[in-house]
C-alpha cells in the first residue's frame, strides 16, 4: 500500500465507455480511488452499489469516485448498466495502476495461494496527494467510511 503524504501515481486507463481517463483531469477535486477484485461478485457489487447510493453526497463534497479492476471495458459497461452506477470504472487489464498503487498481492483462498487485487481505497486530495489509504477494506462499509473521511 502506498504511503499517506505521497504523490498519487498518474493513471491513464480506459473507462467503461472506452475513453482514456487520467488522474490529472481531476486536479482540484478530491478523488476516491478504489481498487476491487472483480465485477459482478457479491462484495464488489455491494461496494459499488454503496458508492452509487451515496454518490450525490460525494458530489456535494466536490469528490469523484473511481473504481478500478482488471476486468475489461465490456465487463465494466455491463456492470455499470446492470446496477446504474453513476461513476467511472477503469479497466486495468495490464495491471499498470494496480501495481503502481501496490494492490496486487498474494491472497489465500481456501488454503490456495493466488495473486489478486486486495480491496484497497485511496483518498487523493485536490493537489494529487494521498491523504488516506485503507487496505483490506470491508466492501459494505467502505462507501460510508469514505464519505466520513471527506
Amino acid at each position: 500500500m502506498l504511503e499517506i503524504g505521497t504523490k498519487a501515481p498518474e493513471i491513464s486507463l480506459p473507462d467503461q465507455n472506452g475513453k482514456i481517463r487520467t488522474l490529472k483531469e481531476f486536479q482540484g477535486k478530491k478523488v476516491i480511488l478504489y481498487f476491487y477484485p472483480k465485477d459482478n461478485t457479491p462484495g464488489c457489487t455491494k461496494q459499488a452499489c454503496g458508492f452509487a447510493e451515496l454518490y450525490p453526497q460525494f458530489m456535494e463534497k466536490d469528490a469523484v469516485v473511481i473504481g478500478i479492476s482488471k476486468d475489461s471495458t465490456a465487463s465494466h459497461k455491463k456492470f455499470e448498466e446492470k446496477y446504474g452506477l453513476p461513476f467511472m470504472l477503469l479497466s486495468d487489464t495490464e495491471l499498470k495502476a494496480i501495481q503502481d498503487y501496490d494492490v496486487w498481492k498474494e491472497k489465500n483462498m481456501y488454503g490456495k495461494k493466488t495473486m489478486g487485487v486486495v480491496r484497497t481505497t485511496y483518498l487523493i486530495d485536490e493537489s494529487g496527494m494521498i491523504v488516506k489509504a485503507l487496505d483490506k477494506v470491508k466492501a459494505a462499509e467502505n462507501p460510508e467510511q469514505m464519505l466520513k473521511e471527506l
